[in-house]
Protein backbone atom coordinates (compact mmCIF):
# COMPACT_ATOMS: atom_id res chain seq x y z
CA UNK A 1 0.00 0.00 0.00
CA UNK A 2 1.51 3.37 -0.96
CA UNK A 3 1.92 5.60 1.99
CA UNK A 4 -1.11 8.25 2.93
CA UNK A 5 -0.23 11.93 3.60
CA UNK A 6 -1.47 13.15 7.30
CA UNK A 7 -4.95 14.94 5.43
CA UNK A 8 -5.73 11.77 3.72
CA UNK A 9 -5.03 9.57 6.99
CA UNK A 10 -7.45 11.79 8.95
CA UNK A 11 -10.43 12.08 6.48
CA UNK A 12 -10.38 8.60 6.02
CA UNK A 13 -10.34 7.87 9.82
CA UNK A 14 -12.88 10.63 10.21
CA UNK A 15 -15.46 9.01 7.89
CA UNK A 16 -14.51 5.43 8.64
CA UNK A 17 -16.25 6.27 12.12
CA UNK A 18 -18.88 8.02 11.37
CA UNK A 19 -17.98 11.36 9.15
CA UNK A 20 -17.58 15.10 9.88
CA UNK A 21 -21.09 16.27 9.15
CA UNK A 22 -22.78 13.45 11.40
CA UNK A 23 -20.18 14.80 14.38
CA UNK A 24 -20.87 17.89 13.92
CA UNK A 25 -24.35 17.65 13.98
CA UNK A 26 -24.36 15.81 17.88
CA UNK A 27 -24.73 17.46 21.06
CA UNK A 28 -23.23 14.22 23.16
CA UNK A 29 -22.96 10.76 23.23
CA UNK A 30 -24.76 8.68 26.27
CA UNK A 31 -22.77 5.63 27.54
CA UNK A 32 -22.66 2.67 29.13
CA UNK A 33 -19.16 0.40 30.23
CA UNK A 34 -17.67 -1.14 32.38
CA UNK A 35 -14.23 -0.35 33.76
CA UNK A 36 -11.73 -2.18 35.92
CA UNK A 37 -8.06 -2.74 35.69
CA UNK A 38 -4.42 -2.75 37.67
CA UNK A 39 -4.97 0.99 37.75
CA UNK A 40 -8.15 0.44 39.78
CA UNK A 41 -6.46 -1.46 42.44
CA UNK A 42 -3.59 0.23 42.73
CA UNK A 43 -4.86 3.15 42.96
CA UNK A 44 -7.79 1.94 45.57
CA UNK A 45 -10.80 2.78 43.38
CA UNK A 46 -13.98 0.58 42.88
CA UNK A 47 -14.21 -1.44 39.56
CA UNK A 48 -17.32 0.26 37.71
CA UNK A 49 -19.82 -1.81 36.26
CA UNK A 50 -22.76 -1.16 33.75
CA UNK A 51 -21.85 2.50 34.53
CA UNK A 52 -23.71 5.58 32.55
CA UNK A 53 -21.84 8.20 31.44
CA UNK A 54 -21.57 11.27 29.15
CA UNK A 55 -19.29 12.93 26.66
CA UNK A 56 -20.11 16.27 25.13
CA UNK A 57 -19.10 16.49 21.51
CA UNK A 58 -18.25 20.11 21.57
CA UNK A 59 -16.39 20.76 24.55
CA UNK A 60 -13.95 18.79 26.87
CA UNK A 61 -17.04 18.03 29.45
CA UNK A 62 -17.71 14.31 30.79
CA UNK A 63 -20.37 13.76 33.43
CA UNK A 64 -20.30 10.13 35.50
CA UNK A 65 -24.01 9.13 36.39
CA UNK A 66 -24.79 7.37 39.78
CA UNK A 67 -21.29 8.88 41.11
CA UNK A 68 -20.17 8.13 43.83
CA UNK A 69 -23.77 6.48 44.92
CA UNK A 70 -26.80 6.26 43.28
CA UNK A 71 -28.73 9.50 42.13
CA UNK A 72 -25.18 11.75 42.34
CA UNK A 73 -23.48 12.72 39.42
CA UNK A 74 -19.80 13.30 39.06
CA UNK A 75 -19.46 16.46 36.35
CA UNK A 76 -15.49 16.90 34.91
CA UNK A 77 -15.29 20.56 33.37
CA UNK A 78 -11.56 20.61 31.58
CA UNK A 79 -8.85 21.62 33.47
CA UNK A 80 -11.08 24.18 35.30
CA UNK A 81 -13.02 22.18 37.88
CA UNK A 82 -14.18 18.76 38.81
CA UNK A 83 -17.90 18.31 41.09
CA UNK A 84 -19.75 16.17 42.72
CA UNK A 85 -23.70 17.02 42.95
CA UNK A 86 -25.84 15.18 45.27
CA UNK A 87 -29.56 13.89 44.51
CA UNK A 88 -30.75 17.38 45.13
CA UNK A 89 -28.47 19.08 42.55
CA UNK A 90 -25.99 20.78 45.21
CA UNK A 91 -22.62 20.68 44.38
CA UNK A 92 -20.89 18.18 47.41
CA UNK A 93 -17.60 18.51 46.59
CA UNK A 94 -15.70 20.22 43.84
CA UNK A 95 -11.86 20.70 43.55
CA UNK A 96 -10.33 23.60 41.21
CA UNK A 97 -7.37 22.99 38.59
CA UNK A 98 -7.98 19.27 39.50
CA UNK A 99 -4.60 18.37 37.19
CA UNK A 100 -2.48 20.86 39.59
CA UNK A 101 -3.57 18.46 42.79
CA UNK A 102 -2.17 15.06 41.52
CA UNK A 103 1.48 16.44 42.18
CA UNK A 104 0.67 15.73 45.90
CA UNK A 105 2.85 12.76 47.38
CA UNK A 106 -0.61 10.99 48.37
CA UNK A 107 -1.63 10.56 44.86
CA UNK A 108 0.97 7.97 43.89
CA UNK A 109 -0.72 5.69 46.62
CA UNK A 110 -4.51 6.03 46.62
CA UNK A 111 -6.33 8.40 44.67
CA UNK A 112 -10.50 10.10 46.46
CA UNK A 113 -13.23 10.39 44.20
CA UNK A 114 -12.14 13.98 42.62
CA UNK A 115 -8.82 12.55 41.58
CA UNK A 116 -10.77 9.95 40.41
CA UNK A 117 -12.88 12.25 38.57
CA UNK A 118 -10.42 13.64 37.11
CA UNK A 119 -8.88 10.68 35.17
CA UNK A 120 -11.83 8.60 34.23
CA UNK A 121 -13.36 12.07 32.53
CA UNK A 122 -10.82 13.00 30.69
CA UNK A 123 -9.25 9.82 29.58
CA UNK A 124 -12.72 8.46 28.46
CA UNK A 125 -13.89 11.35 26.77
CA UNK A 126 -10.68 11.78 24.86
CA UNK A 127 -11.29 8.00 23.93
CA UNK A 128 -15.09 8.45 22.80
CA UNK A 129 -13.86 11.76 20.82
CA UNK A 130 -11.06 10.50 18.63
CA UNK A 131 -10.81 10.51 15.98
CA UNK A 132 -13.13 13.63 15.49
CA UNK A 133 -11.31 15.42 18.21
CA UNK A 134 -8.77 16.11 15.71
CA UNK A 135 -11.58 18.42 13.28
CA UNK A 136 -10.84 20.78 16.51
CA UNK A 137 -8.11 23.41 15.89
CA UNK A 138 -4.13 23.56 17.17
CA UNK A 139 -3.27 20.26 16.40
CA UNK A 140 0.32 19.06 15.04
CA UNK A 141 0.72 16.42 12.60
CA UNK A 142 3.67 14.79 12.17
CA UNK A 143 3.68 11.48 9.95
CA UNK A 144 5.77 8.54 11.09
CA UNK A 145 6.77 5.43 8.89
CA UNK A 146 4.32 2.56 8.24
CA UNK A 147 4.55 -0.69 10.38
CA UNK A 148 2.98 -4.28 8.89
CA UNK A 149 0.62 -6.05 10.82
CA UNK A 150 -1.40 -9.28 10.62
CA UNK A 151 -4.92 -6.37 9.49
CA UNK A 152 -1.94 -5.12 6.43
CA UNK A 153 -0.30 -1.93 6.87
CA UNK A 154 -0.97 0.72 9.36
CA UNK A 155 -0.16 4.44 9.09
CA UNK A 156 0.86 5.72 12.28
CA UNK A 157 0.62 10.01 12.94
CA UNK A 158 2.76 11.20 15.84
CA UNK A 159 0.17 13.73 17.59
CA UNK A 160 0.83 17.15 18.96
CA UNK A 161 -2.24 18.22 21.51
CA UNK A 162 -2.86 21.73 21.55
CA UNK A 163 -2.96 23.23 25.27
CA UNK A 164 -6.63 23.73 25.65
CA UNK A 165 -7.24 19.97 25.42
CA UNK A 166 -6.84 17.92 28.65
CA UNK A 167 -5.38 15.17 27.29
CA UNK A 168 -2.73 12.14 28.78
CA UNK A 169 0.38 13.69 27.78
CA UNK A 170 0.99 16.16 24.54
CA UNK A 171 2.68 14.00 22.67
CA UNK A 172 0.69 10.54 21.49
CA UNK A 173 1.02 8.25 18.50
CA UNK A 174 -2.19 7.01 16.75
CA UNK A 175 -1.91 3.60 14.35
CA UNK A 176 -4.74 3.52 11.85
CA UNK A 177 -5.55 0.66 9.53
CA UNK A 178 -6.27 0.63 6.05
CA UNK A 179 -9.70 1.18 6.63
CA UNK A 180 -9.32 4.08 8.47
CA UNK A 181 -10.28 2.71 11.69
CA UNK A 182 -8.24 3.24 14.95
CA UNK A 183 -6.05 0.57 16.02
CA UNK A 184 -3.74 1.87 19.34
CA UNK A 185 -2.49 4.84 20.71
CA UNK A 186 0.58 5.57 22.59
CA UNK A 187 1.23 8.09 25.08
CA UNK A 188 2.36 8.85 28.77
CA UNK A 189 -0.21 9.00 31.57
CA UNK A 190 1.64 11.94 33.05
CA UNK A 191 -0.90 12.37 36.15
CA UNK A 192 0.16 8.48 37.23
CA UNK A 193 3.86 9.56 36.71
CA UNK A 194 6.18 10.42 34.13
CA UNK A 195 7.38 6.70 33.87
CA UNK A 196 3.46 5.94 32.71
CA UNK A 197 3.95 4.80 28.90
CA UNK A 198 1.51 2.88 27.76
CA UNK A 199 -0.35 1.57 24.54
CA UNK A 200 -4.35 1.71 23.94
CA UNK A 201 -5.59 -1.10 22.30
CA UNK A 202 -8.73 -0.95 20.28
CA UNK A 203 -10.59 -3.64 18.96
CA UNK A 204 -14.34 -5.05 18.66
CA UNK A 205 -15.74 -2.14 16.34
CA UNK A 206 -19.51 -2.11 16.72
CA UNK A 207 -21.60 0.25 14.80
CA UNK A 208 -24.31 2.95 17.24
CA UNK A 209 -27.30 4.55 15.27
CA UNK A 210 -27.84 7.83 15.77
CA UNK A 211 -29.65 10.90 14.36
CA UNK A 212 -28.65 11.23 10.45
CA UNK A 213 -25.64 9.05 10.85
CA UNK A 214 -23.97 5.50 12.35
CA UNK A 215 -21.10 6.02 14.94
CA UNK A 216 -18.25 3.41 14.32
CA UNK A 217 -16.98 2.77 17.97
CA UNK A 218 -14.46 -0.12 19.30
CA UNK A 219 -16.22 -1.91 22.21
CA UNK A 220 -13.20 -3.61 23.97
CA UNK A 221 -9.63 -1.44 24.91
CA UNK A 222 -7.19 -2.61 26.54
CA UNK A 223 -4.34 -0.53 27.97
CA UNK A 224 -0.96 -2.16 28.30
CA UNK A 225 2.32 -1.09 29.73
CA UNK A 226 5.38 0.15 27.34
CA UNK A 227 8.92 -0.07 29.19
CA UNK A 228 11.39 -0.66 26.35
CA UNK A 229 10.66 0.60 22.42
CA UNK A 230 7.08 0.31 20.92
CA UNK A 231 6.37 -3.40 21.96
CA UNK A 232 3.31 -3.24 24.73
CA UNK A 233 3.74 -5.71 26.91
CA UNK A 234 1.38 -8.94 27.79
CA UNK A 235 0.43 -7.88 30.71
CA UNK A 236 -1.12 -6.33 32.61
CA UNK A 237 -4.28 -4.70 31.70
CA UNK A 238 -3.55 -1.34 33.40
CA UNK A 239 -7.10 -0.07 32.32
CA UNK A 240 -9.88 -2.65 30.77
CA UNK A 241 -12.73 -0.88 29.41
CA UNK A 242 -15.51 -2.66 27.89
CA UNK A 243 -18.44 -0.67 26.38
CA UNK A 244 -22.11 -2.02 26.21
CA UNK A 245 -23.63 0.28 24.42
CA UNK A 246 -23.45 4.04 23.24
CA UNK A 247 -26.08 6.51 21.79
CA UNK A 248 -25.20 9.52 19.97
CA UNK A 249 -27.27 12.58 20.95
CA UNK A 250 -28.60 15.42 17.87
CA UNK A 251 -27.83 18.62 19.01
CA UNK A 252 -30.66 21.01 19.49
CA UNK A 253 -31.49 23.31 16.63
Amino acid sequence: MAERDIQAILDESIEAHGGEDFWRGLSGLDIQLSASGFLFAAKGRPVLRHARMWASATEPRFTFHDYPRPGWRGEWIGDAEVRIVDADGKIASRRARPRAAFRGLRRQFRWDELDFLYFGGYATWNYLVTPFIFLRPGFEFELLPQVDSPQGMVARLAVTFPPDIPTHSRRQVFYFDEEGLLMRLDYTAEVVGGWARAAHLCEGYREFGGPGGTLRAPTRRRVRPLFIGDKPMPFPNLVVLDIDDISPQRASA
